[in-house]
């Protein structure tokens, strides 16, 4: 068994929304959604990574910017993690970025 030696930083809902100037039940709705990741303490709190407005915001501009539903959204958020995990691999073997 290994423990932590120090926790992560990570965001309480109340931050996330007002960081985000969201409703906190539209950032309860995200994460019900599977768009925003979010962990539960043993009091049933959501707690979020620092990433979570950054990832708010992504999902806001494909929304306004591209006029997608939740549902594409979800999508268009996998496809680009898909990217970047493709990339970081190709990075780390010393190949070319494409353009």
């Amino acid at each position: 068994m290994s423990y932590p030696l120090s926790t992560r930083p990570r965001l309480r809902l109340e931050s996330v929304a007002r960081r985000a100037a969201l409703h906190p039940e539209l950032v309860r709705r995200f994460v019900a959604l599977s768009l925003l990741e979010a962990s539960r303490d043993a009091g049933g709190e959501l707690w979020f990574p620092l990433t979570a407005p950054a990832t708010i915001a992504r999902i806001q501009r494909l929304r306004a910017g591209l006029g997608l539903n939740y549902a594409g959204v979800g999508l268009v958020l996998d496809l680009l993690a898909r990217i970047q995990e493709l990339e970081t691999a190709l990075a780390e073997r010393g190949a070319t970025r494409w353009t």
